[in-house]
């Protein structure tokens, strides 16, 4: 994923949408329609797989090859109305046969990534198939032995072909999967637009800092904030956290796991809403007070027609515009409020401080 400034980003669209599918639901779907090429010789006319909450889901197959001792199949990802950048993309499994006894195992093909780093819920070394679609994967196998009156004895190879390029848009690279894509989904079902899949991102990327031994790190709003505050800290990828409008799940993760110190970074807007209490920070879903502003421009002394300008502003950006010279004061008012906030739903063992940045990331005020 990739979170940007603008108050635009991730905007749903209206009316009813089409769910779609996980890479983890195809990935096992294929494999159980490889493993029962290879135990039994011909492949399905449909790909099954059984997903976590007891759906049944069915898929046309769009690549099917049995090759000696290996079969492949493979399954093009839909994923509904989402905006996902594995949409489209097709996911394949290759199934070979293992030494009786040695039970599933997993590998990474091409496009799938491997572990690099601790902190994540697979070991270093391991591909980045994570572990709701890795049990899917092996109930797919097992049907398909199962099946064939076979042992499921099998190695299954995931692969994603074009995955490697889409990886570098996501958080991959900074969470140390190097490579390709994960697979992901915990279960099967991609619902459009849900804030779920980003804030797990959030949760992994505090795991990985933790497990780097960072004591300081930094939540953004986008990426121009996030650099801004990398640069100002001189802070190490891995102890950014892409938080984008998801303030209140990286706080409420760090309530749980916490760390000596976090800043936060965003943009006027952002935190305008943050000292307003919201931890939501999308449009959709909380809006900034312009009253509210307009108050602390005249507390921080900005003359009469400064403050009535900023009453009868449009929006955050006026209000800013508005205060001129007085500007710094009220980022630097906006920026107490909102660590007052955060603070407030973290245990007091982590030191809190935010910084207001501007659309260039020049700094606009801190606290």
């Amino acid at each position: 994923m990739i979170a940007a400034e603008s108050e635009d980003a991730g905007r749903r669209p209206a009316g009813t949408l089409r769910r779609g599918w996980t890479t983890g639901a195809c990935a096992a779907a294929a494999a159980g329609a490889a493993a029962t090429a290879l135990l039994t010789g011909r492949f399905p006319s449909l790909a099954t797989v059984r997903l976590p909450r007891g759906l049944v889901a069915r898929f046309p197959l769009a690549t099917t090859r049995l090759d000696g001792g290996a079969a492949t199949a493979g399954i093009v990802k839909d994923a509904g109305d989402d905006p996902d950048d594995t949409h489209g993309l097709e996911v394949r499994a290759t199934v070979t046969q293992t030494a009786p006894g040695s039970g599933i195992a997993f590998a990474a093909g091409e496009g799938v990534g491997t572990v690099t780093l601790p902190g994540l819920p697979l070991g270093v070394g391991e591909p980045a198939i994570n572990p709701a679609p890795r049990t899917m994967i092996a109930a797919a196998l097992r049907d398909a032995a199962e099946g064939a009156d076979a042992r499921p004895d099998l190695l299954v190879t995931v692969s994603i072909p074009g995955g490697y390029e889409v990886a570098r848009r996501t958080m991959n690279p900074r969470l140390g999967i190097v490579g390709g894509l994960s697979v992901l989904g915990t279960t099967g079902i991609v619902v459009p637009y849900s804030c779920a899949a980003w804030i797990a991102s959030i949760r992994r990327g505090i795991d990985v800092a933790r497990a780097q031994g960072h004591a300081h790190i930094a939540g953004a709003t986008g990426r121009t904030s996030e650099a801004a505050v990398q640069t100002l800290y001189g802070l190490p990828e891995t102890a950014l956290i892409d938080m984008g409008d998801f303030a209140g799940g990286m706080i409420k993760y760090l309530a749980r796991h916490p760390v000596e110190r976090l800043t936060v970074a965003g943009g006027f807007a952002k935190l305008a809403k943050l000292a307003q209490g919201a931890l939501d920070l999308h449009s959709a879903r909380s809006s900034v007070d312009i009253v509210a502003l307009a108050d602390l421009l005249d507390a921080a002394g900005a003359p009469a027609a400064s403050v009535a300008a900023a009453r009868a502003a449009p929006g955050a950006g006026a209000v800013l515009a508005a205060a001129g010279d007085r500007a710094p004061a009220l980022a630097g008012s906006v920026a107490r409020r909102a660590r007052d906030a955060v603070q407030a739903a973290l245990p007091g063992r982590i030191a809190v401080d935010v910084v207001v940045f501007d659309r260039a990331g020049a700094l606009l005020g801190r606290a």
